[in-house]
């Protein structure tokens, strides 16, 4: 169960990023949505944790990873929508959605189909 926990906190935390993700891998100027954001996960469907907080960066509209137990691919694009992918442990979700001011919300589904739902992330204080 705590690794499905750690998996679902990974793919919550790919999916917030990357909805808030989506700049040329060029681009290094500065996002309006970098920073530190609070991502909940919530699961609709599956055998996978009701529900998860997880902390995440998004620096120059890049989705960063703060624990190096998974793997996270994600941008923002500079109108907030983002997608990401994350992987752990052989296994892996993405998921989509928007930012907006200083919150977000989105979709997230492993690939493999066993589990889905939705997200919701707010801008944390620097």
């Amino acid at each position: 169960m705590q690794n499905v926990s750690r998996f679902i906190v990974a793919v919550a935390s790919v999916v917030f990023l990357a909805t808030i993700a989506s700049i040329p891998s060029s681009a290094a100027t500065r996002n309006a949505f970098d920073g530190n954001w609070s991502v909940m996960i919530y699961t609709q469907s599956g055998d996978c944790p009701q529900s998860l907080r997880y902390g995440v960066r998004v620096w120059n509209g890049r989705v960063l990873s703060e624990d190096g137990n998974y793997q996270v691919n994600g941008v923002v694009s500079p109108n907030g929508a983002t997608r990401v992918t994350v992987s752990e442990g052989g296994r892996s979700a993405g998921g989509t959605g928007r930012l907006f001011g200083n919150q977000g919300s989105g979709r997230w589904r492993t690939f493999s189909g066993e589990c889905a739902g939705q997200w919701t992330a707010e801008r944390r204080a620097y």
